[in-house]
């Protein structure tokens, strides 16, 4: 016997909780075990249906296919003694046909006390209703879970979105479309995986938990470790360890797991994510951005089955290749008002780029404020964020940065007001920061101090 928890202080809920533990009770009394440990099923819903959606009525009906099948009860029709119900498993929907006399009293009776949301197995054969709907003529039913609690009311839409994101498990039951979402990220780590092996890189695994944290500007997320009574940090990046295993002879290296910022959330960012982070020896940022451009084409390629196409909102972005620009020309050639629009050589002038930077206050909602003593630098990094980094729709590297904002990037040999970084844009957000790394500790001690004079 099942007891009925006391806390829940709901009518409805008590009243609906009541009536499914009663139901147990009578499947007891039936014979049927509420919770049988296993189902050995023949075919998914999606073997069924790819194998057997071209096959007709005569077809199917001459060769008597049989079937074993499971899944969660979408719906039930029940028309006297017999009835048809939609079974949901694995994203598929496929119909069943239920009669008194071809199932016997007994699993009938079962048929008749199913709910919406119960997991049944169902044995028989396939056939095509007088409307065509391909069927599983059922010969044996099993019962193998009971829902307590009543699924959502329209199975083809649940719209709350809080509900949707915070019960994932009711938005796959409810919206099957959403599995393709967690398929899609399945297939995008596989492919992550697969390229960067067959390139020689090996994947390792970093502290979650850090003493000190490092590798990104970002509040962490703090923790106590009791037994060693110190303070520990969930890591933002795992960029320190990694670069220690380079230094320690694994040239290619690469990491995919979870990262931790204890900051604001919105549909670009999320306090919890996952994050690739990959360092190669003896490659300059032009090796990176070829490199990341193989990655990204098949991942594509590879979420796409074989397109390297993806519909984002109302933009169709195309990740074959990357569109490549110097920061000076992506200003010039994303600036968004012809009138003003600079040349390459303005840039190069303050008292030009000062200009630029009072043409786009001017007409732009959102002002840029430029910083006490921001270098020339600065002044087209803030431009370029500010005025071009939406316009960045297909996949685009952006690359040599101002050195005042990339303290980790080795100079460009013929400019050292410059470095050899580059960032990956699509859809206007940020994919992807590499550059060259600085190497030289005098250098980079040079860097930290004048940052910290800022």
């Amino acid at each position: 016997m099942i007891a009925l928890p006391r806390r829940l202080c709901l009518s409805f809920e008590y009243e609906l909780l009541s009536q499914r533990y009663q139901k147990i009770r009578q499947l007891e009394e039936l014979g049927f075990t509420p919770y049988p440990h296993k189902f050995a099923f023949t075919h998914t819903l999606g073997e069924i249906i790819s194998r057997y959606t071209g096959a007709t009525a005569e077809e199917l009906a001459a060769a008597r296919v049989g079937v074993r099948v499971c899944g969660r009860v979408l719906t039930v029709r029940r028309q006297g003694r017999a009835g048809f119900a939609h079974l949901l498993e694995g994203g598929e929907k496929l119909q069943i046909y239920v009669r008194q006399d071809a199932v016997g009293y007994k699993d009938f009776t079962l048929y008749k006390m199913l709910d919406a949301g119960d997991i049944i197995g169902a044995e028989g054969y396939l056939f095509r209703t007088k409307t065509n709907e391909l069927t599983v003529h059922v010969e044996r039913l099993e019962f193998l879970s009971k829902a307590l609690l009543a699924m959502p009311e329209k199975w083809h839409g649940l719209q709350d979105v809080e509900i949707r994101y915070r019960q994932r498990y009711l938005d796959l039951i409810a919206n099957p479309e959403v599995r393709q979402v967690f398929v899609t990220r399945s297939k995008i780590i596989a492919a992550l995986r697969r390229t960067l092996e067959a390139h020689g890189f090996i994947e390792v695994e970093t502290p979650m938990m850090q003493p000190l944290y490092g590798g990104a500007i970002a509040k962490p997320f703090r923790t106590h470790h009791n037994a060693l009574d110190i303070d520990l940090y969930l890591r933002i990046a795992p960029e320190l360890y990694l670069k220690r295993l380079t230094v320690g002879g694994l040239d290619r290296v690469y990491e995919i797991n979870r990262n931790f910022r204890n900051e604001g959330t919105s549909f670009k960012y999320n306090p919890e994510f996952t994050m690739l982070e990959f360092y190669q020896a003896y490659a300059d940022y032009r090796d990176l951005m070829d490199f990341s451009e193989e990655l990204l084409r098949e991942t594509a390629a590879a979420a796409r089955d074989g397109e390297t196409t993806v519909q984002y909102g109302e933009h169709s972005i195309d990740f074959k290749r990357l569109a490549r620009y110097s920061m000076k020309e992506a200003v010039v050639e994303f600036w968004p008002y012809a009138s003003t629009r600079p040349k390459l050589d303005d840039l190069g002038d303050p008292a030009r780029v000062a200009g630029l930077m009072e043409a786009y206050n001017r007409s732009a909602e959102e002002k840029i404020v430029l910083p006490a003593g921001a270098s020339l630098g600065e002044s087209v990094g803030l431009l370029f964020e500010h005025a071009c980094e939406s316009r960045l729709i297909q996949p685009t590297a952006i690359y040599d940065h101002p050195v005042e904002v990339s303290p980790l990037s080795k100079n460009k040999p013929d400019d050292p007001a410059w470095v050899e970084r580059f960032e990956i844009f699509a859809a206007g957000m940020e994919l992807a920061n590499a550059y060259s790394e600085l190497n030289d500790p005098q250098e980079q001690r040079r860097r930290f101090e004048m940052a910290s004079r800022r």
